[in-house]
């Protein structure tokens, strides 16, 4: 699907670089699975919608075909953090178990 010029700045003022969504469904021939996050890296003049998956695969997603929610950046951010503590927490016992042996 191609949009006009209006609705391609409109998608790329909505999802620039670095914003995070998520994959409700594809209809593709090698689809990503639902569920599956990504980072967007540029809209093309097409209104695609360039994204890096954290799964490593690279694919476009097209507005108003595949379907997909952005992500919101306070929910990004809880994640990440959770992350993080689960990892210092690893660290912490990982250290523990290396001093009681």
């Amino acid at each position: 699907m191609i949009y006009n010029q209006n609705k391609v700045e409109i998608l790329r003022q909505r999802y620039p670089e670095g914003t995070r969504i998520c994959v409700d469904s594809m209809d593709d021939y090698c689809p990503i699975e639902s569920g599956t996050c990504c980072t967007v890296e540029f809209v093309d003049d097409a209104g695609t919608l360039h994204c890096k998956f954290d799964n490593g695969r690279t694919l476009g997603v097209i507005p108003d075909v595949d379907k997909f929610h952005k992500i919101d950046q306070e929910q990004t951010q809880t994640d990440e953090q959770t992350e993080e503590i689960t990892e210092t927490e690893d660290i912490e016992e990982s250290e523990e178990m290396n001093i009681s042996m």
